[in-house]
């Protein structure tokens, strides 16, 4: 799901604390909002200049609550990477379970990456940003990320074209890495054409590779 805030903050009464009081949530609600306030705010900010007094500010709660919930920045930071790619990674599994037709697979993994980088700008940002990923907390959540999911497709691939399993999750590493680079691009250069006509364009490329290991995989 999406990283939203669960409610507006109540206004504070004048003269009585330096933030907007929010309302009571249960422990799972606040840590939610909190993600979701954060992630706009390093969106914003950049992950070096938001602080988080103003992750606090925002999100209308003290800092002692912040702290509750996450020890410091860089902890939230890496919070908020790991519930992205869980949600991502739940996604793409989804697609990829949800026919036993390889082509739709493919397609429908395409549509998923596409999906989440145009609705979801500032996780995708945040995640795979190459600045952050001079954290290597980060691109060890990353490439663990990728491998899991390569291996998924290799599960489906490996006993398809007669591969051994190493080769096939190396080609969806492949794969998937090209599909959200492709994403990215596509986003940044809207003159490359609808969404739609790069999808298309992307799963021609792919499925004209994967038909190419055997001509008979359908």
């Amino acid at each position: 799901m999406n990283l939203q805030p669960k409610s507006q903050p109540e206004q504070a009464v004048a003269g009585t604390s330096n933030y907007s009081r929010a309302p009571r949530m249960a422990k799972e609600d606040r840590r939610e909002q909190l993600l979701a306030t954060a992630l706009n705010a390093f969106a914003d900010g950049g992950y070096h200049t938001t602080s988080m007094d103003d992750i606090a500010a925002a999100a209308g709660v003290s800092k002692p609550v912040l702290y509750q919930h996450f020890p410091g920045k860089r902890e939230l930071y890496l919070a908020l990477v790991e519930y992205t790619l869980v949600d991502l990674s739940a996604k793409l599994d989804h697609s990829l379970a949800a026919s036993d037709v390889n082509r739709t697979r493919v397609e429908s993994m395409i549509d998923t990456h596409f999906e989440f980088v145009e609705h979801q700008p500032q996780a995708h940002r945040l995640v795979f940003s190459a600045d952050l990923l001079a954290f290597p907390e980060v691109a060890d959540r990353l490439n663990n990320f990728y491998d899991s999911l390569a291996g998924i497709i290799a599960s489906v691939l490996g006993p398809n074209v007669g591969i051994p399993h190493t080769q096939a999750a190396m080609l969806g590493r492949g794969l998937v890495q090209m599909v959200q680079t492709a994403a990215v691009y596509w986003a940044q250069h809207p003159e490359s054409g609808s969404r739609q006509e790069a999808q298309e364009q992307v799963f021609r490329l792919a499925w004209g590779g994967i038909s190419i290991l055997d001509e008979d995989w359908q």
